[in-house]
């Protein structure tokens, strides 16, 4: 590619670009010199699971690798221990280091599902990070003002708002900033929602004599909901873990408008070709759910394999089309007993609810059924004075064949 190529490549699906003259003059020194740039981008072992929300920026670093490129992947094992404030409208909970660590592992297995391990770098900043003396802390605290600190809309929306900002939350941007100054880094990416704390970074080398690393903000992926941004907490994610089938029903589920969303950040199609699906589906020369088996399809295939997705589509359409139940459905035994259960407090033990008023709301919601049956009373209950074997559905998705005996 040309240089000018190469830009219009690496800005597939890019927010903004800080700044992209300088991204310019740092292409054609690397071609110059054969000496790849170092791109970093940082991640907080917050939860142990990536979703898809976190592939868009993976897929971004895959382009600078698909250049010959370095991707520096770093782990914020130290930064995680206090908590990204980024649009946090309360002080974060921190992390324990076993949560981090652990967390920290499962982020090491799943990055190469997207990104190629001979360019990819794996760093955590607990190494820099836990040596560094108190004197050393003052030095960098001494490279920023309170006042530009302040500046951040987090906190100033929390200081008029009579809302407490943490001293060590000040700290974060500074520490996250000090990464790229250790890592001399010439680009650092993040989401929209990190603009404030990658231009940290920008400052903090200048100051420290290197030459500001550019900026590229990635756009944050919605979740399944459509509002929020896909976060595990909320609970609206597809994680790259998941079974084929469960990644298959949760595209499936959103909505038609969100499709083509997902196809712009979640594939490797361009917007031309986005836009020419969308069209077709407005013209009525493609189904929107023939639309969305393809994504779904697309999605699978990246995470588990081509076979995967085809018998995913056959599952969705075994289950949803025919109302046929699945091949594969995990089990769960319970004792012969005298006792009639409730059927919201089995939802809890086998795990299709996380408490007994998530299970009451869902049958409320007729989001449940037995054995096929739709369940409508809250206070349904199950016989398990004899052997059976019954299969419990909540919602689309949740199957599980429960066995008396």
């Amino acid at each position: 590619m040309t240089i000018e190529e190469q830009l219009s490549f690496l800005q597939q699906g890019v927010s903004e670009l800080i700044r992209p003259e300088e991204l310019r003059e740092r292409l054609v020194r690397s071609a110059q010199t054969a000496m790849p740039l170092r791109i970093k981008a940082g991640f907080d072992p917050t939860a142990p699971d990536l979703h898809l929300g976190h592939t868009v920026m993976l897929r971004s670093m895959r382009r600078f690798q698909d250049l010959g490129h370095t991707v520096i992947f770093l782990i914020g094992d130290f930064t995680g221990l206090i908590g990204d404030p980024s649009g946090r409208s309360a002080t974060r909970k921190p992390l324990t280091r076993e949560e981090v660590a652990k967390n920290a592992e499962t982020y090491k297995q799943q990055v190469f599902k997207v990104l190629d391990p001979e360019k990819t770098v794996i760093d955590f900043n607990s190494r820099w990070m836990m040596p560094f003396s108190s004197e050393q802390f003052l030095t960098l605290a001494a490279r920023y003002t309170v006042a530009r600190m302040l500046e951040r809309d987090d906190f100033s929306k929390r200081l008029k708002r009579s809302q407490p900002v943490a001293i060590h939350e000040l700290l974060y941007p500074l520490i996250q900033g000090y990464d790229s100054v250790v890592l001399q880094a010439d680009v650092e990416m993040g989401g929209t929602d990190q603009k404030f704390n990658l231009l940290v970074g920008r400052e903090l080398q200048r100051e420290y004599g290197q030459d500001p690393q550019v900026l590229l903000m990635l756009p944050l992926l919605e979740g399944l909901d459509g509002v929020q941004k896909m976060s595990k907490s909320l609970g609206n994610y597809i994680g790259i873990q998941e079974p084929a089938s469960e990644i298959f029903g949760k595209v499936m589920s959103i909505s038609d408008d969100l499709m083509y969303r997902y196809y712009e950040l979640c594939t490797d199609l361009s917007s031309p070709e986005v836009d020419r699906i969308r069209n077709q589906v407005a013209q009525g020369r493609l189904h929107p759910k023939a639309a969305k088996v393809d994504l779904a399809k697309r999605i699978v295939r990246e995470f588990h394999s081509r076979q995967a997705a085809d018998r995913a589509e056959e599952e969705f359409h075994r289950i949803h089309s025919q109302r046929l139940l699945p091949d594969k459905m995990e089990e769960k035994r319970l004792p012969v007993s005298q006792e009639r259960l409730r059927l919201s407090k089995l939802m809890v033990r086998v795990g299709l609810a996380a408490s007994v008023g998530q299970a009451v709301r869902l049958i409320s919601q007729d989001a449940v059924s037995l054995n096929q049956e739709r369940v409508t009373d809250v206070k349904a209950e199950m016989d398990c004075s004899q052997p059976s074997s019954s299969v419990l559905k909540v919602g689309k998705r949740g199957f599980v064949k429960v066995i008396v005996e």
